[in-house]
């Protein structure tokens, strides 16, 4: 007999590839949503139960008489979701967010600049006392969770890229290039490092606990690609699969306000998640490889473009305002072409003398010839 699931969303952006994981696991599988989004992967022997899950009323109403073996609590008011089902699931897997750790959205938090990388899975959570309102509400969520559910699983989610995501970071690198823009503005080098995660990757963890119940079960995990790629390189990828030559040039972050969006935090200071527990307990690791998953969410982006002003640029908060770049750039440009030219008494500064390098000692082939 086939096990029954309940998808609390399912047609979002990780959402579908675990319903698919369903149905290729033989399960009978049931999405609720509002049904405002339906979209044409998902599979047509799956039922659909349209009702607001922001609405507890609502929802415990269209639950009433329902059992399910499985729970993915992907959508809606994640609280509410596991007081309906307390005690009517038998394995509840549910997804927050990686800001209920403390620093996440307010790095400045930290003893040290930043958060460490990577930042510990038992690092300290947020407070009411770190004017963080909404990661409190995660971590307190994540209480809540253990509270009505004790055997769940529990997944801190990243930032999502991939098709469906309304919030496209990606948008941010494709739209400029798709402008014309052979100029691209990074902060500090585009070096900062943030945990991401493709919808495949990440259905692909959520699924690994719905196959490992008697290890996942009880435990909070932390999710999102194993490879972290810079910035910088998250541009170069998505230009080079574009086929353009694109500048990225290099200003501080003081200086470089347009970059916000890019960053999404008041420091360009890292956020990489510690993923050593769902590793080593689950096996998970990266499905589809980070630069082939930037390729294909690059391929879907200019194949579905947002509108420009709409929904998901108005989430961005990128006003694309090319003048002002420009701007920006020329005042760059001519502070670092008058910027005088520094000497040093005698000696220069030197990569150091290490054992490998531009200054490194010299080859012991010198002395063999």
């Amino acid at each position: 007999m086939s096990q029954k699931s309940l998808v609390i969303g399912g047609t979002g952006t990780t959402g579908r590839h675990v319903v698919r994981g369903l149905v290729e696991r033989g399960h009978e599988v049931t999405i609720l949503h509002r049904g405002l989004h339906e979209i044409p992967e998902t599979p047509t022997q799956v039922e659909h139960i349209h009702v607001d899950p922001y609405d507890e009323t609502a929802l415990a109403s269209a639950l009433t008489g329902r059992d399910f073996h499985t729970c993915f609590a992907m959508y809606g008011r994640l609280r509410a979701v596991a007081r309906v089902l307390q005690g009517r699931v038998e394995n509840f897997i549910s997804v927050g967010g990686a800001p209920a750790y403390r620093g996440y959205m307010n790095p400045e938090l930290s003893d040290l600049y930043g958060m460490t990388v990577p930042i510990p899975e038992g690092a300290q959570k947020t407070s009411e006392n770190d004017g963080d309102e909404k990661g409190r509400r995660i971590a307190l969520t994540e209480q809540a969770v253990f509270a009505l559910q004790p055997e769940a699983t529990h997944f801190r989610y990243p930032y999502i890229y991939g098709p469906y995501q309304p919030m496209p970071r990606e948008w941010l690198f494709v739209r400029r290039i798709l402008d014309g823009r052979k100029r691209i503005i990074l902060p500090d080098g585009g070096l900062t490092l943030h945990s991401f995660g493709h919808s495949e990757n990440i259905a692909h963890g959520l699924l690994l606990a719905l196959d490992h119940p008697d290890v996942a079960r009880g435990k909070i995990y932390n999710i999102a690609d194993v490879e972290v790629l810079s910035l910088r390189q998250v541009g170069e990828v998505i230009a080079r699969h574009m086929g353009v030559a694109v500048e990225f040039v290099n200003i501080p972050w003081e200086l470089a306000s347009c970059t916000l969006p890019l960053i999404a935090q008041p420091l360009t200071s890292h956020r990489v998640q510690d993923l050593t527990l769902i590793r080593n307990d689950l096996g998970y690791t990266d499905k589809v490889p980070v630069r082939e998953a930037l390729a294909r969410t690059t391929d879907w982006l200019c194949a579905n473009p947002p509108p420009s002003g709409g929904t998901e640029e108005i989430v961005l908060q990128d006003p694309f305002d090319y003048p002002a770049e420009d701007r920006l750039l020329a005042a760059w440009d001519a502070a670092r072409d008058s910027f005088p030219e520094i000497s040093y008494s005698d000696t220069q500064p030197g990569y150091t003398l290490s054992y490998s390098g531009p200054a490194g000692r010299q080859s012991s082939k010198a002395y063999e010839d």
